[in-house]
């Protein structure tokens, strides 16, 4: 396990190639099917893998919160993975996967860690229809590797907000309506929690939007509006003022679509601004590499509505 915790310590810089690590991991052989699944979750959200240490257990905690650890003097909440997904297995989870994103630190339940595994976003798929109902919308990509195991990667925004709470109604109280009625962005998310909270967010805000699941949807229809745009003799910049992009996506991830936006005359004027459970300011440097005009961590409404504010308050583009 310590050249595990190597390889996270010197995760490397992808911002720009399209590329992510994943962390493999299993949950446990499932009773119902005797199967065992692979899942992944991206390296920038690993602190360390750790052998799992003796859990408190708290009262009026979420069913699949099995309590808390001490972890140097902090207490971290414990999700048990395979409960959240609804896998009955037999065995107690030995590891812990410790995250942190979106500002917040927890910890996960799982049967055991593979490896890391560098891949392209271009490999990882939107989920099948099938098994996108199987999975109760909780698989957001999937990947086949060359041994034929398929590996599944989980809307974590999604156990974050349902297991924490911290998509809660006061964050999108007082949010104040832009000034200017004619704005339009684009946003690209692949989490259906994440997605909720931006249209709450801009529909309080009275901005109007135009939604894509993620990085490459969004680049095609940003192409179409260009071409269109074109064709009337306008500014891509007169149909869509801003683009607002998570990170992490299957097929094109938030820094490759930056990078594409940046770097096409069409696109000139028009902002981006990341939208991440990506903690850190080593992410938002990151970010920033590629052309990123501002970085706003998720669940926090009043943030996004005033980075939104402030970037669609121009009235014209200096630069275009």
């Amino acid at each position: 396990m310590s050249e595990l915790l190597k390889k996270i310590d010197a995760r490397a810089k992808l911002a720009g190639t399209n590329k992510l690590e994943l962390l493999l991991f299993s949950l446990g052989m499932d009773s119902r099917t005797e199967r065992r699944e692979t899942y992944g979750i991206n390296v920038f959200k690993v602190r360390e893998v750790m052998r799992t240490p003796t859990i408190t257990r708290a009262p009026e905690m979420p069913a699949t919160v099995e309590g808390m650890v001490s972890l140097r003097g902090s207490l971290v909440p414990v999700i048990d993975l395979a409960k959240y997904v609804g896998i009955p297995v037999e065995t107690p989870p030995e590891i812990m996967i410790i995250t942190e994103y979106n500002g917040h630190t927890q910890a996960f339940l799982v049967e055991a860690v593979d490896t890391i595994l560098r891949l392209d976003w271009s490999a990882m798929r939107v989920p099948p229809s099938m098994l996108a109902q199987q999975s109760g919308g909780m698989v957001v990509a999937v990947t086949e590797l060359q041994d034929s195991r398929l590996v599944m990667m989980l809307d974590v925004e999604r156990i974050l907000s349902e297991s924490g709470h911290f998509d809660d109604e006061i964050g999108f109280r007082n949010l104040t309506p832009l000034a200017h009625t004619d704005r339009t962005i684009l946003f690209a998310d692949d989490s259906s929690v994440a997605r909720k909270q931006i249209e709450r967010t801009l529909d309080a805000i009275n901005v109007k939007y135009l939604s894509t699941y993620n990085g490459r949807q969004a680049w095609e229809e940003l192409v179409k509006l260009a071409e269109h745009a074109e064709s009337r003799r306008i500014r891509t910049w007169d149909l869509v003022q801003l683009v607002l992009t998570d990170v992490e996506m299957p097929e094109m991830d938030g820094f490759m679509l930056t990078k594409k936006i940046k770097s096409d005359p069409r696109m000139q004027g028009i902002d981006v601004i990341m939208h991440s459970s990506l903690s850190g300011t080593q992410n938002a440097q990151l970010g920033q590499s590629v052309g990123v005009d501002e970085y706003v961590s998720k669940f926090e409404p009043q943030r996004l509505a005033e980075a939104l504010s402030r970037r669609l308050s121009k009235t014209s583009p200096a630069a275009v």
